[in-house]
């Protein structure tokens, strides 16, 4: 009865300038506040919800069925799901995929997130890439436009918030077999599940440290390299955490930083982030690695990246990767230390896996650092 009742209540996204679309309502009623966004990607809606790099956002699929393979333990990235709330087309109830154990609205019941469906995504979509990002409210229990408005106009921008102290663990943690080759350190901005999994592959045996972590802490470890992981939030805002990366760019070890991480790499090198029009985020990104000339398509999530115009007056800074659609700076290389990044995301889950070569050679560039010392 109530998942019949939640499918048919009226509901209204009402955007910061404004603008107010009505629906219906999904997942739990109530009313939520975030940054909006749209994900490009056709699958991977589990994987998309349970990324803490959407913490604080209002995600708009643009694929038309949202929950139709329902959800499966294995394909959470985190502790649970992570965005704001939920604007899309249809809102399946059922699903068609045998082994789900649930379905997205009993997913997002239990989780108390708030959805908005039945509505034009494709007109949401084009409004927000005209305009760029905004704050935005869905409710389905407040349909008074102008008590949502004055409930928006108390949310905080996303540009200045900091964010990943939100999701990063509270402690230390250890993921993979203890007996691997590598010992890799993760600082957890908000790292996804299979990061951590892409390195345990390889033979590593990982630490998770919280952001909050000192480098003493972190070296205590003695890791043969360091992972920087995604986040949510303004890279802008996190100035303890970039003077940490540089603290640890400075050691001999390599570094490798995804996404946050490269934002988080970049500014510890002195090159400024700024806050992006709508952002990258999908599966099909295209990316040219400008050294070997090979092109990937890419899964992404970022609205905020790095600045060209400084890059271009530190020689020190190498550009490895562009974005084919907009030229904004992909990845990095620290010519004079043992660090690179990439704003994109090599796990490639969800998304293609034309990536993961990246995972090789950081493992590659950790041996070959550890043989140069014996």
């Amino acid at each position: 009865m109530h998942l019949k009742y939640a499918l048919k209540s009226k509901a209204l996204l009402v955007l910061e300038d404004g603008k107010v679309f009505e629906g219906r309502a999904a997942g739990k009623i109530g009313t939520t506040t975030g940054e909006i966004c749209f994900n490009t990607g056709m699958t991977g809606y589990q994987e998309v919800f349970s990324d803490p790099s959407y913490f604080g956002q209002i995600v708009v699929m643009t694929s038309s069925h949202i929950g139709n393979y329902g959800i499966e333990d294995s394909e959470v990235e985190s502790d649970g799901l992570k965005i704001a709330g939920l604007v899309c087309k249809k809102f399946n109830n059922g699903f068609s995929r045998p082994r789900s154990k649930k379905s997205l609205q009993q997913y997002f019941e239990e989780s108390n997130i708030v959805s908005i469906c039945e509505l034009d995504t494709r007109a949401v979509v084009r409004y927000v890439r005209d305009r760029g990002a905004m704050n935005c409210i869905i409710s389905s229990e407040i349909l008074d436009v102008e008590l949502l408005k004055k409930q928006l106009a108390e949310v905080p921008k996303m540009e200045g918030l900091e964010l990943s102290s939100k999701v990063s663990s509270a402690k230390s943690y250890f993921f993979g077999n203890k007996n691997a080759k590598n010992k890799i350190a993760v600082l957890d901005f908000g790292v996804k599940k299979n990061i951590l999994r892409s390195l345990s592959d390889r033979d590593c045996y990982l630490q998770i440290f919280p952001l909050s972590s000192t480098i003493n802490e972190i070296l205590a470890f003695e890791p043969d390299g360091i992972m920087l992981s995604n986040g949510p939030g303004d890279p802008g805002a996190m100035v303890n955490e970039t003077k940490l990366v540089k603290e640890l760019v400075d050691t001999t070890i390599p570094v490798f930083g995804i996404c946050l991480g490269h934002q988080l790499l970049a500014q510890s090198q002195g090159i400024s982030t700024y806050k992006m029009h709508t952002g990258h985020r999908g599966i099909n990104s295209p990316v040219k690695n400008v050294i070997s000339g090979n092109c990937e398509i890419t899964s992404q999530n970022h609205g905020f990246t790095v600045s060209p115009e400084d890059i271009s007056k530190n020689t020190n800074i190498e550009i490895t990767h562009v974005n084919l659609n907009d030229q904004t700076i992909e990845g990095i290389r620290v010519k004079n230390k043992n660090a690179f990044s990439v704003q994109y995301h090599p796990e490639a889950c969800p998304g293609p896996l034309d990536a993961r070569y990246l995972f090789d050679e950081f493992v590659e560039n950790v041996i070959q650092c550890k043989n140069s010392k014996k």
